[in-house]
């Protein structure tokens, strides 16, 4: 069912809208059918906007890989794009998030079971948002219970503006020592 030609968009403005929402490289022949044009048109077309794209020097480009069509971002905006992502990442930190990158710090290498045992309530999904941070990493397996240990990066000393984690404040004297507790709960 397609919509009436006065409401309908120009094959470009369709195009550029499935382009944009693509997670890998589409091809002319799918386009020529979800746009319900002929295949050489679809393919004039995007011949025409990527040239159009360079020209322009748009933020941009469309190109054909992997026997379809894509938009990219253009390599000359890649320390912007760059810096924009890596900034997007520095959101702040929930309390969950906190507690756990702390226990990481000051008790490296430690298991996930056991920044459980000190915080109380699982950390997993905590634990999934500090490594795509880069905040934490993979520091190897206990020899004993082959458990992922992980450490913090040197990333995170960055941005703590810190060299070393020496330079990190004491502990408080009512904080429980890890090593007091256990991976199971209290009975």
């Amino acid at each position: 069912m397609s919509e009436p030609d006065a409401v309908r968009p120009s094959l470009r403005a369709a195009m550029e809208a499935v382009l944009l929402v693509v997670d890998e490289p589409v091809g002319e022949v799918t386009l020529a059918q979800v746009l319900e044009r002929p295949t050489e048109e679809v393919l004039a077309t995007l011949r025409a906007l990527s040239a159009e794209y360079e020209a322009d020097q748009r933020g941009f480009a469309l190109r054909c890989v992997g026997g379809g069509w894509r938009l990219f971002t253009a390599a000359a905006c890649a320390a912007y794009v760059e810096r924009f992502v890596l900034d997007g990442q520095q959101a702040r930190l929930t309390q969950a998030a906190l507690e756990t990158l702390a226990v990481v710090a000051y008790r490296q290498p430690v298991s996930r079971g056991r920044v459980t045992a000190v915080r109380g309530v699982n950390s997993d999904a905590v634990m999934r948002t500090l490594l795509t941070r880069g905040l934490v990493e993979d520091a190897g397996t206990d020899a004993g219970s082959q458990a992922v240990l992980y450490r913090t990066t040197p990333y995170f000393l960055e941005r703590l503006g810190i060299a070393d984690l020496d330079a990190l404040p004491p502990l408080g004297p009512l904080v429980p020592d890890a090593d007091e507790l256990t991976d199971e709960s209290p009975g």
